[in-house]
This record gives structure tokens, sequence and C-alpha cells, in this order.
């Protein structure tokens, strides 16, 4: 795993992660500042909020109120998760978002209960129902996803044989569709993924599946080579509710990511400057301090010009 990318795609989540994880309620004006900051940087997708029950997430409560204040700027993807058949038809009806279709299955039972309650098999037939209605909205379907993929909470370590089966799971779905795969996520829910297991289990996907694009959503960590696209949030924003552990708090942080891209000379076509005003505004936004270091330690770009004109 010594082959870095020249490039990686950063896929902004900080304010669906950051926004349902947080306790207090956030106005609704601010959640939209945030969006908009982010959509100056040079980031080419970003989360907007999530269409799920108030009851469950109250900090998406006003999800639609969102989706209809924030300004779309010209080649950023804008886009909503959603987990069921209701949330993802809420989300098509807006006609503001990139929807994107995703075949998500989780590789721990015990959490996808308290996440979604349902059981695996549920959660497995019911990826049918959501492929047919991302077709009769004409959505491409082209992305698939694995929760708890390096570690759960409530049922310990994740096998990579199960990861491996559960991919199966995943193209055997595609394929009953005629679907191609494009991009598969493995997702580090509860903050349980290390470099070795990181290794461990991407080396695995790539020896089986040498061809399939990969992606992390990581919490606490961070993988660095043979990904080609990476789920962050700014600020480290953001973490599970349902994950029951506080480990599970601080998504990997954008700002950070792309800071480290840069010195390893790896692209990501962001305005690092921009994203370090939209880290410190997610901060004052929260009311609270989040874990993204860059945002205060700054860049080392700065410093080089310092010394350059010091010389």
């Amino acid at each position: 795993m010594s082959d870095l990318p020249k490039s990686v795609h950063v896929y902004e989540q900080g304010p669906r992660e950051g926004f349902q994880f947080e306790k207090g309620p956030i106005p609704t004006a601010r959640k939209i500042e945030l969006v908009d900051a982010l959509s100056r940087t040079g980031l080419k997708q970003i989360q907007v909020c999530s269409f799920v029950p108030a009851k469950n997430v109250p900090g998406m409560a006003d999800a639609d109120e969102v989706a209809v204040g924030f300004k779309r700027r010209p080649g950023v993807r804008y886009e909503a998760l959603s987990l069921n058949e209701k949330g993802l038809e809420r989300a098509i009806l807006t006609e503001r978002f990139d929807t994107t279709g995703i075949i998500s299955l989780t590789a721990s039972e015990a959490f996808l209960k308290r996440n979604q309650k349902r059981t695996l098999k549920e959660n497995f037939e019911a990826q049918h129902g959501m492929i047919e209605m991302y077709q009769r909205h004409n959505v491409a379907v082209d992305r698939g996803s694995i929760m708890a993929a390096f570690g759960c909470n409530f049922e310990g370590d994740i096998s990579v044989e199960r990861v491996l089966n559960i991919t199966q799971q995943i193209f055997d779905i595609a394929e009953q569709h005629e679907l191609t795969i494009k991009t598969l996520n493995l997702s580090d829910t509860m903050a349980w993924a290390t470099p070795l297991s990181i290794k461990r289990v991407i080396g695995a996907v790539r020896d089986k599946y040498p061809d399939q694009r990969l992606s992390l959503h990581l919490h606490d960590t961070r993988g660095m080579a043979l990904v080609a696209v990476y789920d962050a949030c700014v600020a480290g924003l953001g973490g599970c509710p349902f994950a029951a552990h506080k480990g599970a708090a601080g998504n990997i942080c954008t700002e950070d990511l792309v800071f480290m891209c840069e010195e390893m000379g790896i692209d990501t076509g962001v305005d690092l400057d921009l994203l370090i005003e939209a880290a410190q505004l997610a901060e004052d936004i929260v009311g609270h301090p989040l874990p993204g270091q860059v945002m205060r330690g700054g860049t080392l770009r700065a410093l080089r010009e310092r010394v350059r004109a010091a010389a």
C-alpha cells in the first residue's frame, strides 16, 4: 500500500454529519451559511442534510428549509442522505439535489437495528425497493456503501471475511438490476478503524476487486494510500448519534486532510485558505471547540512565504 494517488476527491459531509450530531439546536440560517461558505472553497461534492424522521434525528428537522435556502454553485454536486424510500422521495421532490443512487448495507446487525430499526435481511431486501424508486426518478445507481465496516461498539471487531461477503452482496444486488457499482464506500461508523485495520480491509477488497474504485468514511483516524475518494467533515464536525460512544464523534477533518494531501503532493482542487475560513465559521456556529488542527495551526505556505521574504 505504498502507491500514493496523484489526486483525491473530497466529499464534504460536515453540514449533514455535524448538525445531526450537535445536541443544541442550530439556526437554519447558519446551516445555510456554512453550506454557502463551503461552496466557495473548490469542493466539488457537498452533503447538505439528511431526510430522516425528526423524532430520531432532531438536528435534521429543518432539512426541507435548508434544502431551499442554500445557493447552488456551478460545478458543485449537492447531495442529501436518505435511508429509506420516504426520505428519498422527500429529497427528490425538493428538486435541489444531485441525487446519487446507493446500495447501502451494514456489517453489524446490532448497529443496524439501532440506526434503521431493521435486521440485515430486511435491509438487504429493502435495497430492491430503493433501486426501483431511483430508477423511477431516473437516478443512476452506481455507488455501494458498507456501514460499520471496521468494527462495532455492540458487536466488536468486524472480520475481513464479513466485509468481503457484504461487498459481494452489493455486487449481487447490482447485477440483479443490471447496474454497475463505480465506487464502493467503506465506513468507519463507530471509530474502530486503525491504520492496520484499514490496510487489512482495503488490501483484501483490492485483492478481490482490483479494479474497484474505493472511498473511505472515517471517524477519528485516516487512511493514506490507494483510496481515490475521502468522505470528510469541515473542522472535524459530526459523528453518529446511534453509535453509543463518544469516540464516534469527530469525522476525518476536511482541512487537515487537504493540508496533508498538499504536503504529500496530492492534488485536491480545494482552496485551503477558504476552507480554513469555513472551518472557523463551523466552530463559531456550533459554539464550542472542534477537533480540526490546521484551522488553528495554519498552513506551512504562510510560514514558507515569511521565511522567503526575510531571506
